[in-house]
């Protein structure tokens, strides 16, 4: 790669959370004595906040800098959740600003800060998130009733509730953000404003490393405007029924590294952003510049994803020596026509897929009609070329797929085909090969696509949809 990565540093000056008053005990909140014993560590300069072997439940918590939040191996960081604990706020989620509840780990326009050790961090994110029917076991759908009996029917065959306010919420909507009483309307349907789990907003020299972070309201970890972050040799989970569940989600960020971790989770794993439609046009900040390599992906909707936030452009993204199995997707380029924004420049190689159940390959502006958002915006219909998105210098390298339902799926718009799309030495066995619409461009140079009735070998041809 053409950019370098800084890595934080620590002074070697420990700080046990037990010398604040912390104790592994069932009910007690470790809120207080987390936080004090990181802003000393701080205020002195800096070291690592150590999370001993034990349980520990605690409140929401803030990074500072120079302080590495250390777990030692045995080390169990549970979050509580509750109204007064967790306020409404304003902050950043799905490319736009909106209302969440604070996230249980927080770091803002902070330097040189990490999350290490082998410990597990935990958001308790079931007493949250609602989950569809079909995703449960009957055991576990009357389970869920047992401890609440909030379902909405849907055309998926429905939905169950966590509490009255997120089911309620549901119904009613989230209030107009244009409103000046937006929070207090919000705050009647409190369990509406799931956050993800760990927020880093405008953060440089950030690492985390050998963690395990799992069972997250929202996403797993939401780097937001950060430079210089690496996640290595960690475990991000969630179970397959965690709706919106990602693992990753680098948004705008720049000088990054992602190497050895382990994704399993319930909704995209790995996933690049940088905000969404017109209003984040307006504020410059492509990501760029990452490496991601030697991760594993199981149970997500996509193994590496792109999108559908890509309003500010995505460029420079080196993807190689990674594996996808049981994926809805495996590589999958998502839009629509309102975003605007360019992806370019991605190069994936070295890949290994296997049992996809969908595309093994996909780059689609259909995205938002997919999901069956009905309300068109004057952005969705919109003609002005600042809202047309364009995929363009995406190669696809050495890379196997050992089962999906079609193997290369492109599907652009009229107003802008997508195009220069590259995969050489690919090979995918799959139940249907090519589906190509407003499409250009795109070359195959020995590629394989074995179907059920056929296989089909491209040399070095240059299709078109």
């Amino acid at each position: 790669m053409n950019f370098k990565i800084e890595i934080p540093k620590f002074k070697n000056k420990q700080y046990s959370i037990l010398d604040f008053g912390a104790k592994s005990k069932l009910k007690w909140n470790n809120k207080e004595a987390i936080q004090k014993a990181i802003d000393v560590c701080s205020e002195n300069g800096g070291g690592i906040v150590l999370i001993p072997n034990g349980y520990f439940l605690t409140g929401p918590i803030e990074l500072k800098s120079n302080v590495n939040l250390h777990l030692e191996d045995n080390a169990f960081l549970q979050f509580t959740k509750s109204k007064e604990e967790y306020p409404l706020i304003w902050t950043n989620y799905e490319g736009q600003r909106k209302i969440r509840a604070i996230s249980p780990i927080t770091a803002d326009h902070q330097t040189n800060i990490a999350i290490t050790g082998k410990g597990v961090i935990d958001g308790n994110g079931f007493l949250w998130r609602g989950i569809k029917r079909f995703k449960l076991t009957d055991k576990e759908f009357q389970r869920c009733l047992k401890l609440s009996p909030y379902f909405q029917e849907t055309a998926e065959g429905g939905i169950w509730y966590p509490t009255k306010t997120v089911y309620e919420g549901v119904l009613a909507g989230e209030p107009d953000y244009n409103d000046p009483n937006a929070l207090e309307l919000a705050s009647k349907y409190y369990d509406l404003y799931r956050p993800v789990l760990l927020s880093l907003k405008h953060c440089d020299k950030v690492l985390i490393e050998d963690i395990t972070i799992q069972n997250s309201p929202a996403w797993n970890i939401h780097p937001f405007f950060c430079t210089n972050f690496t996640l290595k040799n960690a475990k991000v989970r969630n179970k397959f029924s965690a709706q919106n569940g990602d693992g990753l989600d680098l948004e705008s960020c720049q000088n990054c590294e992602i190497v050895g971790t382990v994704f399993e989770v319930g909704d995209d794993g790995i996933c690049i952003k940088s905000g969404k439609n017109a209003e984040a046009r307006q504020i410059e900040g492509p990501c760029k510049n990452v490496w991601i390599h030697d991760c594993k992906v199981f149970d997500a909707h996509g193994g590496f994803v792109v999108g559908s936030e890509m309003s500010r452009g995505v460029s420079n993204i080196l993807v190689e020596n990674c594996t996808f199995i049981g994926t809805d997707i495996g590589v999958r380029f998502k839009s629509a026509l309102g975003r605007g924004g360019v992806v370019e420049d991605i190069t994936m190689r070295n890949i290994h897929m296997a049992n996809i159940l969908g595309e093994a390959f996909i780059f689609t502006m259909g995205y938002v009609l997919r999901n069956l958002e009905t309300t068109k915006t004057d952005e969705m219909t919109s003609t002005n070329p600042e809202d047309i998105p364009e995929f363009k210098n995406i190669f696809m390298e050495d890379i196997c797929c050992e089962h999906a339902k079609i193997g290369i799926k492109v599907e652009g718009l009229s107003a802008l085909p997508i195009h220069h799309l590259f995969f050489k030495n690919v090979e995918i066995c799959a139940d249907e090969a090519l589906k190509l619409s407003y499409a250009k461009d795109i070359h195959l140079e020995n590629v394989s696509i074995e179907t059920p009735n056929e296989i089909q070998n491209f040399q070095n041809e240059v299709l078109e949809g």
